[in-house]
């Protein structure tokens, strides 16, 4: 694989074999960033699953202490009375029968959807659109829910949805390059400790074998799993 003259500038001086303690991680991907704009922190970590058997299978939702740094766009689905308190929590778009009608014609300009329970059966027509785009709301990942207000504030304040891959690799955003030392490592643990917490009773033998970060352009770097507990 060809590699760029800024990915050779990169690696030039980095073992990319070694594990680093976290935060040495974190100050390397921010010396070497070389792009204007801010850059996404993404860990990778590398689960002892076979994702071949659905109980092995992990999805969940965490809210990082620290935020994301990404602007969320938010829209709800809910009965009139409870559409108030959404509009005052910060949710960029409300609605009821009407808003289903029109993601129904696919205009869909949302990051998350967050519905009522009672809203389900309507929302079930339209699960062909929502599915494949992974916006169907789910109990699961606290996005039916008969308290809005606090659903379309924990998915401003910083909500990460996780799922595992068939490779059995978890990625998630944890912030913005542009963040402090601090933040970012506060985010990551509480990332790592959360799919700690996820391990399926099926699994035997270690559930986390590698974690690594990268900035949006970097490069990959394992971290010492040990010092983010």
């Amino acid at each position: 694989m060809k590699i760029s003259k800024n990915k050779k500038i990169i690696i030039k001086d980095l073992d990319l074999t070694k594990t680093y303690e976290p935060i040495e991680a974190i100050k390397i991907l921010k010396d070497k960033s070389y792009v204007k704009f801010d850059e996404t922190i993404d860990v990778a970590v590398n689960l002892g699953i076979d994702s071949n058997k659905t109980d092995q299978n992990i999805k969940g939702v965490i809210n990082l202490p620290k935020g994301t740094g990404k602007k969320i766009n938010i829209a709800v689905v809910t009965s009139e009375e409870k559409q108030k308190d959404a509009k005052e929590n910060g949710a960029d778009q409300v609605g009821g029968k009407e808003l289903i009608e029109t993601i129904s014609t696919n205009k869909i300009t949302f990051d998350i959807l967050i519905a009522s329970p009672d809203m389900m059966p309507s929302l079930g027509k339209i699960a062909k659109i929502l599915g494949p785009k992974g916006l169907m709301p789910n109990p699961k990942l606290g996005t039916v829910t008969n308290d809005i207000g606090k659903a379309v504030k924990d998915a401003k304040s910083g909500q990460v949805k996780y799922k595992n891959e068939k490779s059995g690799i978890v990625h998630a955003g944890i912030g913005k390059l542009s963040f402090s030392e601090d933040d970012l490592l506060s985010n990551l643990k509480t990332f790592y400790s959360s799919i700690l917490k996820s391990k399926p009773d099926s699994v035997k033998g270690s559930f986390i074998k590698k974690v690594t970060i990268a900035s949006t352009m970097g490069v990959g770097l394992k971290v010492n799993m040990a010092s983010l507990r």
